[in-house]
Formats: C-alpha cells, sequence, structure tokens
C-alpha cells in the first residue's frame, strides 16, 4: 500500500536543511549521538561517525524537528535515502524473506 507524502518545494528543503545545520551545533543532537548506535540497524559507531537522517524525508516533506531526526551510521542513511518509514520497513522486510 503506497502512502501520499507530499514534496517539498526547493525553497523548503533549502529552509529545512538550515535548521538541521543548527540542530546539529545543539547539545541535543550531541547527547543523541552519545550513545554511538544507528537508529535503524543498532550497530555501535563512533559517535563522530553518525550522520543525522530524517524519518521523513524533506523531499517528501519532513521538517527539521527533533521527533524526525535520528542519528543512523553512514550505510543505512545512504540505504534509507528518500524512504519513508513505511517503505524503509517494507524494504528490510524484503531482505529478511531473502535471507531465509
Amino acid at each position: 500500500m503506497m502512502q501520499f507524502v507530499p514534496e517539498a518545494t526547493e525553497r523548503e528543503i533549502r529552509r529545512e536543511k538550515s535548521v538541521a545545520r543548527e540542530l546539529r551545533k545543539s547539545s541535543w543532537w550531541r547527547r543523541k549521538c552519545a550513545g554511538g548506535a544507528c537508529y535503524y540497524c543498532r550497530s555501535k559507531v563512533p559517535p563522530g561517525e553518525l550522520t543525522m537522517d530524517h524519518l521523513v524525508p524533506l523531499v517528501r516533506g519532513g521538517r527539521s524537528v527533533k521527533s524526525n531526526i535520528v542519528a543512523a551510521c553512514k550505510e543505512c542513511n545512504n540505504k534509507k535515502k528518500y524512504l519513508i518509514p513505511l517503505e524503509w520497513e517494507e524494504y528490510l522486510s524484503g531482505l529478511d524473506r531473502e535471507d531465509r
């Protein structure tokens, strides 16, 4: 089942990226990374190597708010790309089926 997610304009994306850059400098973000674990795969990663990922990507209408941002390893962040949470879960469950 496809979920409708509105696409963002270039202006909205630039604004949200600016907000994300400011959040990256915050003590909130440092605390979020301090545990050194990827939100998606739970692997241990040095805190400085974690990337900021938007659960609902900016291009899909997501915002740079704390409830939409997680710390992810580069591998998971690159694989997830512009998928929304439902699509990402479907992708992961497909991998599980391939492993069987």
